[in-house]
């Protein structure tokens, strides 16, 4: 089931039909980023095998369905640590890691690591060529150390802030506030983006901000780490990512409560 779930997946956002590269192996699966003018070969984003439990060190007899995807080398060991991640089979596994496709990850979860490889593994022709259409939802990380912003929302509705992905406006921008919260706590909506901006210190450099209008508050103690984690798989907020729709559902939710 979850092997058709990732083919449909890969067909509806990336118009991506798999590849049989392998005679001997007819049931493992590729997924490729369409060929660019002036390529050769276009990369792979993921690769569905179907490979013995035990040599992928698993107990019990028989074969299991396997994805493998490209991420944050940061992102490897911390994946790891749940169940349902794997070292990567047959692949780099510095920067791929293998998922189970049995049921134990959440598909939500592998629907956002394929977003994640595909990004990483896109050329920057491509890049340039993909185009979006409507509204995405992102998790971008705030820095009380470097910024205070729970004074900066005490004062003004629309605030600056740093843009380093590919917002638009009438995206959703929540805010990941670190330590010592930890936790999800604003719901916000770009309203300007690619505003130019210069700055330059040891510890941050910008070269674009945009403005954006907050929407909700969510209390300290509501959407911590531990629940990002846990429950929704959001494993680290370094950068600006995209949100889990189990994620999304949860706070809508919640604030329809409200």
């Amino acid at each position: 089931m979850f092997r058709e779930k990732v083919l449909s997946y890969a067909k509806k956002e990336y118009g991506t039909v798999s590849e049989h590269l392998w005679k001997s192996s007819p049931e493992h699966e590729v997924l490729r980023h369409p060929l660019q003018a002036g390529e050769k070969k276009a990369k792979w984003y993921g690769i569905i095998m179907k490979v013995k439990r035990e040599h992928l060190g698993l107990e019990g007899d028989g074969y299991i369905d396997i994805l493998n995807v490209k991420c944050a080398p940061e992102m490897v060991d911390l994946l790891q640590m749940s169940r349902g991640y794997l070292p990567a089979y047959h692949m780099n596994k510095r920067s791929w890691i293998t998922i189970l496709l049995d049921g134990t990850v959440p598909f939500d979860n592998i629907a956002q690591l394929i977003d994640e490889s595909y990004a990483r593994t896109a050329s920057s022709k491509e890049k340039k060529k993909k185009v979006r259409t409507g509204p995405r939802d992102w998790i971008v990380p705030a820095n009380p150390k470097y910024y205070d912003v729970i004074k900066a929302f005490e004062e003004n509705e629309i605030i600056d802030w740093k843009q380093s992905s590919d917002v638009r406006v009438g995206d959703m921008v929540y805010l990941y506030v670190g330590a010592p919260y930890s936790a999800l706590m604003y719901k916000c909506k770009a309203v300007e983006v690619d505003i130019p901006y210069r700055f330059e210190s040891d510890y941050l450099s910008i070269r674009k901000v945009m403005k954006i209008q907050l929407l909700n508050r969510y209390e300290p103690d509501y959407m911590t780490f531990g629940r990002l984690k846990n429950e929704y798989g959001v494993y680290a907020v370094r950068g600006p990512r995209s949100m889990p729709d189990s994620l999304k559902r949860e706070l809508n939710a919640y604030e329809g409560m409200l």
